[in-house]
């Protein structure tokens, strides 16, 4: 589907952003792969791994998403665009709510509007699972960007189809508390804020494959959403460090004990398309063909304290290990 197109990536520095390159660069073959991120010397490293000179398609541009000029600029004769700039950290965005809004939500507004103009032809917007039901800001921007792509069908007349991928925390990202456990492990100790507290986990390669998916079956307005594993906080802090003692320090503010990808209110709207979930669009404006799938039980919440899915120990080092390899990759 991406061979002989055009597709940029915003946030296409970042650890997904990383793994999708090598992905695409691996089963297709693109006319131009465009990186499109703020940070110079992340570009900087990312050339010693991905050069120009190397993979002849990639074009590394400066900019930012709140610049609805350089946007437009970037997306001329653009075929898709994966969305994944955004700031991400909980207390981060709780410090800077205007930052945040700028960035999350403007910023999305400002690559939606400018596909629409440059007619891309596909659009996938990253979310999370701290969207749903949000209790901080940054979840609570997460679900803006969300209602602004999926209403953005309706402004493009169906052309240009946008849709969403919401997925939870990505196994061994920048920023996870994955890598800090392991910058702590000679400390001989692990903060946990509770033992109780699960989180869905996903790795960097289910998350680029199920984008890739989402690029060549989406309809348009839709929230893809994968099956994936929970693990327990104490589980992943002994499976990665077995030897360090925990230390409870008490859920921070923001944080929720357990995390939810799909709210009961969402259920009757919902397929349950064999390994993933597709959340359709609650108001329509556009020709939508609904998916044939499944439909979830009206009571139906796909929650992280789900017992049936969360991963043992033995389970999470068999990952933490493939997890690795991954990294070595990239």
């Amino acid at each position: 589907m991406l061979n002989g197109k055009s597709v940029l990536i915003t946030g296409g520095t970042g650890s997904f952003g990383r793994s999708l390159v090598q992905q695409i660069l691996k089963k297709y073959s693109p006319k131009r792969l465009i990186i499109f991120s703020r940070d110079e010397y992340k570009q900087y490293r990312m050339q010693q791994t991905f050069s120009e000179a190397q993979y002849q398609c990639l074009r590394y541009f400066i900019g930012d998403v709140r610049d609805k000029n350089r946007i437009y600029r970037a997306l001329e004769n653009v075929d898709y665009v994966v969305h994944a700039a955004a700031l991400k950290h909980v207390p981060t965005a709780e410090y800077n709510p205007f930052e945040t809004i700028q960035t999350n939500i403007i910023g999305t507004q400002n690559v939606i509007e400018a596909a629409i103009d440059r007619q891309v032809k596909g659009v996938v917007v990253l979310s999370t699972d701290k969207s749903v039901n949000p209790i901080n800001l940054y979840g609570a921007t997460k679900l803006c960007v969300e209602k602004i792509a999926v209403a953005a069908n309706s402004y493009s007349g169906g052309k240009t189809k946008c849709c969403v991928v919401r997925y939870g925390n990505v196994v061994g990202s920048r920023g996870s508390v994955i890598p800090l456990f392991q910058s702590l492990r000679h400390t001989g100790e692990l903060p946990i804020t509770d033992e109780r507290m699960t989180r869905f986990w996903i790795t960097l390669e289910k998350a680029t494959e199920l984008t890739l998916f989402a690029f060549e079956h989406a309809r348009g307005g839709e929230v893809f959403v994968p099956k994936i594993p929970t693990m327990r906080i104490g589980d992943l802090a002994q499976a990665i460090c077995p030897e360090c003692r925990q230390n409870v320090i008490g859920i921070r503010p923001g944080e929720k004990l357990h995390e939810m990808l799909i709210s009961v209110d969402e259920a009757r709207r919902t397929k349950d398309m064999g390994n993933f979930y597709v959340v359709e669009p609650e108001f329509v404006y556009w020709a939508y063909q609904a998916w044939q799938g499944k439909a979830v039980p009206e009571d139906f919440a796909y929650t992280s304290d789900n017992e049936e899915q969360v991963l043992q120990v033995e389970d999470l080092v068999n990952m933490l290990e493939q997890v690795e390899v991954e990294r070595d990759l990239l």
